[in-house]
């Protein structure tokens, strides 16, 4: 065949699939569509056989619009294969959503859509939710009868739209991220016969309604409207159904929220604002119109709804937001029946003592007794002989069997062996005592910042201590299992469902041809991108919402701070990270303004940390009320705590010595506060210079932790990285600072616990720990001030670290359990405990404080 009986051609098929033709005496033609190429073998071999220049056929390609990239709109009878899953089967005309097969599992897809530019393609939407199709030869088909379908490899249809219209309908996916089956020319949802935006699943985009008839699903859990017409999230398990959210102790007015509407419906808008016809109204941390900020409202498989913000320009990660519960074990049914949840800083279960785990793999099916429970019919339950094992911090949300007011524990713990359903009572003193007998065990959580004890109900010969859970006083060996509720999910689907069919097909040839082409098609739509976003000039303002949070959390301008403090007139201290000073603004409100140094980043990710901080609360935190970030000026604005630093009232030998009752609860709420940073914290915080001066205190003598947050703010290396953050520099003051700051790896939460022991030998002992020093005069190594620590534990004898200036007025035991924990606190990283663990124990000797300290 001559060159001039040749000819070449390129045809693109209503699927979109890109046909290369050669013509002349001898026709060979291939379809570059899985199972539509007979023979592609061929097709290259010819093509070498007649000499078809590659160069001639590159510039085809660069002529002809690239018919690879994937339409958004499409008309019966298109397919695609799960084969092709690297492929979408739509885009949005902006290119902002994608649609089509995504990896559920091994050798599992689902067909969903996602955020095109997002780094992990989370799906937004998805058909059939929870159970995927076979990773071979299933398929999604418009068919020809109108109705969008998804077959699994063994020909079943598993889902479909049950539409119909034939050749009139097409199928399209918006610039909204709504997938629509219209007869509308021109696709919109007014003229729907079938749109995603109706069918929801765990996710919300921005202007997708949910209204009365739709909810949010993920797992157990749901986001709904109930009957009296209030936004809720409901756990909704095998044997047991509650509410949680807003909280169910308080009826919708006091949560904030009305009954009074009738139209049912909650929308997020682009900027990160979401409204409710039930009154309420929550925004982003990055409220604001940004230029390529992607927002999406998830319920989690941990049951908390959660708005995550992503920019394409940061690398397309998620980050959080806003979410519904700032304490994650608040929601219901996580750990299951007789189980608690603990956040360390992730999700915990753990068995109550005398229970064990139903499944192993599975914490929703709970914890079952380890023991024979009470027969009500053979004898009354004193008879059956109990005995009640202690549970500090822990609680079980419901099901009180009754509630009993102004009663003696002693009573209490009668009403419950008294009663046969009784497996467990709650008591406390909230003024006066309270008693709640409980039936079922069911949404248990331990935090160190409760205040409340559980007394479980066991047989008086089983032996609790050798099951104990981790709050239990006797034993803090039990291993819990940390909850991931980002991790997989659980695949439904018979043993068979994903089984690998054979296939003899050898692709190598295709998928080489294939390569090439995406080759090409990168560089061409790469370089025409760059022609285009070359010609045009993107505005560098933001919206003004973007740079406000909003709330009692305030922006100040420089001027306003500059005028509030008398131009930084009043210096109230300076440390590390700026000088602090005294301001009143807002008609009176006495205020401190800190002014920052060595501050990285400029004003948006200044804001965006201020936005985490400022959602940081606690009663031993320092509450911030808001900031400035004018160019250079950085500056925090925190509460007037009135009693200074508990460096000035330990180690000023010109006041009077600080009494051992206030030191040891200065010491309680402190470890509490770090407690919250480290494991109850929205966002896990290291505080990273924990030392008298940041501990402030207030006219009652209650600790307030300041400076905490500012690590985040300061100039750093690679940011948060798993176990630990890398930062560019040391952080810290001299003689608190944890030797591996030294080594030059990442550090955890572990330096602040490290740092919080020498303060607590400081409070003990009434003096530096670093000025300590030898007979002759040398400073001791913290090694040498171990051991004498090792030597005073094991002796017993603590009277010579505690300060004399108390004249032996101090509680021996709260002491020797202050220097335990404070040589605990100075071991390898490693062995030190957690905040939390400090915490219970400091808590377990605090029963004695109502008592007048007493002589040695």
């Amino acid at each position: 065949m001559s060159g001039a009986d040749l000819m070449m051609s390129i045809h693109v098929t209503p699927c979109n699939v890109l046909v290369l033709c050669v013509h002349g005496s001898r026709q060979i033609s291939g379809h570059l569509a899985s199972g539509s190429c007979t023979s592609t073998t061929k097709v290259v071999e010819h093509m070498a056989r007649y000499g078809i220049c590659l160069l001639a056929f590159i510039f085809l390609l660069a002529v002809v619009p690239c018919p690879s990239a994937a339409q958004h709109t499409l008309g019966p009878g298109s397919s695609l294969s799960v084969e092709d899953h690297e492929r979408p089967f739509l885009t949005s005309p902006d290119g902002t959503f994608a649609c089509g097969f995504q990896e559920a599992g091994e050798n599992a897809f689902s067909f969903s859509i996602w955020y095109a530019a997002a780094a992990d393609k989370t799906a937004i939407w998805t058909a059939n939710p929870g159970a995927p199709v076979n990773g071979r030869r299933s398929r999604i088909s418009f068919r020809r009868d109108g109705a969008l379908a998804l077959g699994d490899a063994n020909g079943t249809t598993v889902w479909e739209t049950n539409t119909s219209g034939g050749a009139a309908l097409t199928v399209s996916l918006l610039d909204t991220g709504n997938l629509v089956i219209s007869s509308d020319p021109a696709p919109s949802t007014a003229a729907a016969a079938w749109q995603s935006f109706e069918w929801p699943t765990d996710t919300l985009v921005p202007s997708q309604p949910l209204t009365k008839r739709m909810k949010l699903v993920a797992g157990y859990f749901s986001l709904y409207y109930d009957n009296d017409n209030v936004l809720r999230l409901l756990y909704d398990g095998p044997e047991i159904s509650s509410i949680y959210w807003p909280s169910p102790e308080r009826d919708p007015f006091k949560n904030g929220r009305t009954t009074y509407n009738s139209s049912r419906v909650g929308v997020l808008d682009s900027a990160g604002a979401f409204v409710s016809s039930d009154n309420l109204g929550v925004n982003a941390s990055d409220l604001g119109a940004a230029v390529g900020v992607k927002r999406r409202l998830t319920i989690g498989q941990d049951g908390n709804v959660r708005i995550y913000s992503m920019d394409a320009s940061t690398g397309g990660r998620w980050n959080v937001t806003w979410a519904a519960m700032a304490q994650p074990c608040n929601v219901h049914g996580l750990c299951g029946k007789n189980a608690v949840c603990e956040y360390q800083p992730r999700l915990r279960c753990s068995c109550a003592p005398g229970y064990e785990m139903v499944n192993p793999k599975d914490w929703r099916e709970g914890c079952k007794p380890m023991f024979r429970g009470a027969n009500c019919s053979l004898a009354s339950p004193e008879e059956q002989r109990y005995k009640f094992v202690k549970m500090p911090h822990t609680d079980f949300y419901g099901y009180d069997l009754w509630f009993y007011q102004s009663v003696t524990f002693e009573y209490c713990k009668k009403v419950c062996l008294q009663m046969c359903q009784c497996v467990a009572f709650s008591y406390r003193l909230e003024g006066q005592g309270s008693c709640y007998p409980k039936s079922v065990l069911f949404n248990g959580f331990t935090s160190s910042s409760f205040a409340g004890v559980i007394y479980l109900k066991v047989p008086i010969d089983f032996n609790a201590s050798a099951a104990a859970h981790p709050a239990t006083a006797q034993n803090t060996t039990t291993t819990g299992l940390s909850c991931d509720p980002n991790g997989p999910d659980i695949i439904q689907g018979s043993s068979g469902t994903f089984g690998t069919p054979g296939n003899d097909a050898k692709w190598s040839y295709l998928f080489a041809f294939a390569g090439v082409l995406g080759i090409l098609d990168v560089i061409f739509i790469a370089t025409s991108w760059w022609f285009l976003s070359s010609k045009q000039s993107i505005p560098s303002s933001m919206e003004a919402g973007y740079r406000m949070v909003t709330g009692q959390f305030r922006r100040f301008t420089y001027r306003e701070l500059k005028d509030a403090t008398g131009n930084f007139k009043e210096e109230l201290g300076r440390g590390g990270s700026g000088v602090v000073y005294r301001g009143v603004v807002d008609e009176g409100k006495v205020v401190a303004v800190k002014k920052l140094a060595n501050v990285a980043g400029g004003d948006e990710e200044f804001w965006a940390e201020m936005a985490v901080i400022g959602r940081i609360n606690h009663i031993n935190l320092v509450r911030i009320w808001g900031f400035c970030s004018q160019g250079k000026h950085k500056l925090l604005v925190y509460e007037y705590v009135e009693n200074e630093s508990l460096d000035r009232h330990l180690f000023d030998t010109g006041r009077a010595a600080l009494p051992w009752r206030e030191r040891y609860r200065i010491a309680l709420g402190t470890a509490r506060g770090l407690a919250y940073l480290h494991h109850e914290c929205l966002e896990w915080v290291v505080h990273c210079d924990v030392k008298p001066e940041n501990i402030l205190l207030t006219r009652d003598f209650d600790a307030k932790i300041a400076d905490f947050g500012l690590a985040k703010l300061s100039k750093r290396g690679a940011g948060a990285c798993g176990d630990g953050m890398e930062l560019s520099h040391m952080r810290g003051t001299t003689g608190y600072m944890a030797p591996e700051w030294a080594l030059n790896v990442p550090v955890n939460a572990k330096v602040d616990v490290y740092s919080f022991g020498i303060v607590l030998l400081e409070m003990v002992m009434g003096c530096r720990v670093s000025d300590q020093t030898t007979a002759g005069g040398e400073r001791l190594e913290m090694s040498e001030i171990a051991q004498v620590l090792r030597q005073v534990v094991d002796t017993r004898d603590v009277v010579r670290l505690v300060d004399g200036r108390l004249q032996g007025q101090f509680n021996p035991r709260q002491a020797m359990e202050m220097v335990r924990i404070s040589l605990s606190c100075m071991e390898e990283r490693s062995n030190r405990p957690t905040m939390d663990d400090i915490a219970q124990a400091l808590a377990a000797c605090d029963d004695e404080d109502e008592h007048p300290a007493y002589r040695s």
